[in-house]
């Protein structure tokens, strides 16, 4: 599967004032070591730097849609920036520009990691570290990884700012054989965080809300003791003793 972000190359926009409708100039926000934006973006803007803003709002949509990483910047990915805009003290105009940028850059490592989760948490892959040997290309997992991770961030922030704990993420298909899965689940695409550090049930509910399509948790089989959060589509939630 080949990364969004390069099959996307060829749409990169060229202004550096906001691109979209009925939109106007706005300055250029900061340089940012993983990724940064040259100006602001509105809806009907459309190219890679609308797939990196969604990678980093699509959690906080807020109605449990598991938005598109898709590069177009409709409805959808409005309401996602007025969500974190909202949550982050900004004004919820649904543009987005340097103040959320500012805010973004805030919650970006330089390696592209997120501010409260490091690759090396969630790429254990039974001890063995990395991206390899799962069901898509090591570039592909660690794409889903990024995304997974931003929603955590959101998880976490809707949580009030509570510390969780990634205790799986990536395997390999032998690392998912090995702990009793299908060698071919979620957790082989870089898509699956299983999480702890808060109130099960809590973070079972509070997941329906950050753009998780997979939810398992208590009452369901062998998720008492985590929540486990994943990027599938169509959704598929369960965490009946959380009303899940």
């Amino acid at each position: 599967m080949p990364r969004l972000r390069a099959a996307l190359a060829a749409l990169a926009l060229t202004t550096t004032g906001i691109v979209g409708v009925g939109a106007a100039t706005s300055a250029p926000a900061h340089a940012d070591e993983c990724y940064s934006w040259s100006g602001s973006l509105a809806e009907g803007a459309s190219g890679p730097e609308v797939a990196e803003l969604q990678t980093r709002v699509a959690g906080w949509i807020g109605d449990g849609t598991n938005m598109a990483i898709d590069g177009q910047f409709g409805p959808q990915t409005t309401r996602a920036v007025q969500g974190f805009q909202s949550a982050h003290g900004l004004a919820a105009d649904g543009v987005a520009g340097q103040a959320t940028f500012e805010a973004i850059y805030e919650l970006q490592n330089a390696d592209c990691s997120t501010a409260h989760f490091s690759w090396a948490e969630v790429s254990q892959n039974c001890g063995a570290g990395g991206f390899a040997g799962g069901s898509v290309d090591e570039a592909t997992v660690k794409e889903n990884l990024e995304r997974s991770m931003w929603r955590a961030e959101a998880l976490r922030h809707r949580l009030g700012n509570h510390p969780l704990t990634v205790t799986d993420g990536f395997r390999s298909a032998s690392c998912d054989v090995a702990v009793g899965g299908s060698g071919s689940g979620q957790h082989t695409y870089g898509n699956a965080l299983d999480l702890v550090g808060h109130d099960f049930c809590s973070m079972a509910q509070t997941a329906t809300t950050t753009g998780y399509g997979g939810i398992l948790g208590p009452g369901f089989p062998d998720h008492d003791d985590h929540v486990h959060v994943d990027l599938r589509s169509p959704s598929y939630w369960s965490a009946p003793s959380c009303g899940v």
